[in-house]
């Protein structure tokens, strides 16, 4: 593997000395050992670099997205590895998670700042008023001066309410604040054009849109065994952020405080896109459908080329148990997700109302049916 490990000063990066507020994202293998529980120099070398940067001129305010709260409490409960069953694993977390806030809160102490504690589900994302209140706290917190350290709920997130992985939790975090940076710290220092333990490999310095990822063989796991996550997360949690205009340094832990310098450590992810509206992000990539409409061919185009809301109309069938006011796929005749939106109407009412006009709908059953069944507002396009 070529070493291009140690980075240099030849050229600081911007986006990332213009940056005001950073999320800062931590993965497991790098707080913690292979066997679990905390590795308390490896955290207090983190929170060395995130005081460094907080204590230079026009200090950035930075949020930490620390993963670690699974894997610090298996030594404690006497498990040898990250358990597979979903109840274990929150028992892990129930322990971990104090464990791993106790050693920030002491790591921070020693440069006089607080830390805050904030535990999110997917749930929580997708919810109006939920993430509101998300934002409005982590704000809050940023404020008045602390560090928010926000890590997913693993003691009551099931399957259908995880973000599956802590990447992609940064990623819309990053969203959520209105973040000017996202730096994700792995045990890898950079992304690789194939496996970085080959000979021969080299990492890349820049990636511009997805044609510099044509053909990388991107790897799945990570080496200690016990995080969720891996390149493949990281690669698509710098593709929600950029593609929201939020530039991503992907680095090494070690190197965490020249990543925050501006120096040319590690692969930055250049801005792709621009901002969207906060909810339409966390619509596409934290929520979880409960169920699907079926559509005909004109409201497919309606939805993804015309941008407009969804009719009766255009709704053919109706998949799932799902409640007013839950996401819910579009899919298109051929089977194909092209869209996702919040819904106006229980799974149980629908099927009465499909292919009908609103208006005729409101003359038989009253004005509350002259409205959308999902609202263009309320839509975010998969596909198109």
């Amino acid at each position: 593997m070529t070493d291009q490990s140690v980075p240099t000063d030849r050229t600081l990066r911007q986006d990332v000395l213009s940056a005001r507020r950073i999320v800062v994202k931590v993965g497991s293998s790098s707080l913690t050992t292979a066997a679990g529980g905390l590795d308390a120099d490896r955290v207090d070398a983190l929170v060395d670099a995130l005081a460094t940067a907080l204590a230079r001129p026009r200090a950035p305010e930075i949020v930490l997205v620390s993963s670690g709260a699974i894997a610090a409490g298996l030594a404690p409960l006497g498990l040898e590895r990250r358990p597979a069953d979903l109840a274990r694993q929150q028992a892990a977390a129930s322990v971990g998670q104090g464990l791993l806030v106790a050693r920030y809160t002491a790591s921070f102490a020693r440069y006089g700042r607080r830390v805050g504690q904030v535990l999110l589900t997917a749930e929580d994302a997708s919810r109006r008023a939920h993430y509101r209140n998300a934002y409005r706290t982590l704000d809050q917190l940023l404020a008045m001066g602390a560090v928010p350290v926000v890590n997913e709920n693993d003691t009551v997130a099931t399957a259908e309410i995880k973000f599956g992985d802590n990447d992609r939790l940064a990623a819309l975090v990053a969203h959520l604040v209105r973040a000017d940076l996202l730096v994700l710290l792995s045990d890898v220092d950079g992304l690789y054009d194939g496996d970085p333990s080959r000979p021969g490999t080299r990492r890349i310095d820049e990636v511009r849109g997805p044609q510099d990822l044509a053909g990388l063989e991107i790897g799945s796991t990570g080496k200690a065994g016990v995080g969720t996550g891996g390149m493949v997360t990281k690669v698509e949690a710098a593709r929600i952020a950029t593609g929201a205009g939020i530039p991503v340094v992907l680095t090494a832990a070690r190197h965490a405080a020249d990543a925050l310098a501006g120096r040319a450590t590690g692969t930055l992810f250049t801005r792709t896109g621009s901002r969207t509206a906060d909810r339409l992000l966390w619509l596409a990539h934290a929520s979880s459908p409960r169920g699907a409409l079926h559509l005909d061919a004109g409201a497919v185009r309606a939805v993804v080329e015309g941008g407009k809301s969804l009719l009766p109309a255009g709704v053919t069938q109706v998949d799932g148990e799902f409640a007013a006011g839950d996401p819910v796929d579009l899919l298109a005749e051929n089977g194909h997700i092209v869209a996702r939106g919040l819904v106006n109407f229980d799974a149980r009412e629908l099927p009465r109302l499909l292919g009908r006009s609103t208006r005729d709908l409101a003359q038989e059953l009253g004005a509350a049916y002259e409205r959308e069944v999902i609202h263009r507002d309320d839509l975010v396009v998969l596909r198109g």
